[in-house]
């Protein structure tokens, strides 16, 4: 019997590690709507039940994801026209010259701020180009890592106007997310390998009588048409996709001053200890530690913003 779902199919191994975002939310407020991040374990939380359930008022138990904030800096703008069907095509680009070199771009060939200011006629939208340095964190890539950043504004010169006055300067998660809003993450999940047809798709096991075997599908389709349809279960790698989490909400921001009220002892297994800032995420997300997320303000979220009441962080060891 066939079991599971195949909302995403079919399965295809994540390219890279730096997801891409391919929806923003619609914001007039001059401000940046995604960041990058680490996860870097998770650990528990007792808060005060500010939903209408059973347990309003009370204390809970919740579990939560800590991410860490490295250093992001804003190093260029990119200028996009909007094309034919919604395809938005790109304009040009102009760069910090002081952070290009850092960045990796050898030679600013066509650096016109002004000029690329001036086609009103056919800027659609400007998004901010950002980078970060990942050998602060201490493991993983010692390349500088460069994205793209959306921002939002009423409009195309606003925005403009605004990542100009970023250019050179960090950007900061505080500044566009508050503890209790929603946000949606994005990151590349925990690779398994190879993987038969019970992990895979949760299939029902066979009776051993019956065929023989009992961790394998009952048969692979019709003898016409000759050939396995892409609907038939079969084994094949499991996990290492790209997965979007939506409505994960923020129980609390902290800055690299107070570290010290999230680290667990011994540090967080397979990671360490947070040094930069950090966000307390409610519940889980995709992907092992280490693991690099995107993060973006929520698109579908209709809930009422409350500040989250902490009472207690769990220190405990991890190990």
């Amino acid at each position: 019997m066939k079991k599971g779902s195949m909302e995403y199919w079919p399965h295809r191994r994540a390219k890279r590690l730096m997801p891409r975002v391919r929806n923003t939310p619609n914001s007039t407020n001059k401000e940046t709507l995604g960041m990058v991040a680490f996860k870097a374990g998770m650990t528990h939380v007792m808060m005060i039940d500010d939903t209408d359930g059973p347990a309003k008022g009370t204390e809970v138990a919740r579990a939560v994801t800590v991410l860490e904030i490295p250093k992001v800096s804003v190093y260029g703008i990119r200028f996009y026209s909007k094309g034919y069907s919604s395809y938005r095509h790109s304009l040009g680009e102009a760069y910090d010259t002081a952070l290009a070199a850092k960045v990796g771009i050898k030679s600013v060939k066509k650096n016109d701020l002004a000029g690329l200011k001036g086609m009103s006629d056919k800027l659609d939208d400007a998004t901010a180009l950002a980078f970060l340095d990942a050998s602060v964190l201490g493991f993983g890539s010692k390349r500088i890592m460069r994205f793209e950043m959306p921002v939002g504004g009423k409009d195309v010169q606003e925005k403009i106007a605004f990542i100009e006055g970023m250019l050179g300067k960090e950007a900061k998660i505080s500044e566009f997310i508050k503890p209790g809003d929603y946000i949606d993450v994005t990151s590349v999940s925990k690779g398994k390998g190879w993987a038969g047809i019970i992990k895979r798709f949760g299939a029902a096991r066979r009776y051993r009588k019956s065929t023989g075997k009992i961790r394998h599908i009952g048969t692979l389709g019709a003898w016409h048409p000759p050939k396995v349809l892409f609907g038939v279960l079969q084994a094949g790698h499991l996990g290492y996709n790209y997965r979007t989490d939506i409505n994960k909400r923020v129980l609390k921001i902290g800055s690299n001053a107070d570290v010290n009220a999230v680290n667990v002892k011994g540090g967080f297994l397979n990671y360490g200890l947070i040094k930069n800032d950090y966000i307390l995420v409610d519940g889980s997300i995709p992907g092992p530690a280490k693991r690099l997320v995107r993060i973006r303000k929520s698109i579908r979220n209709n809930w009422p913003v409350k500040q989250p009441q902490l009472n207690y962080i769990s220190l405990a060891s991890k190990q």
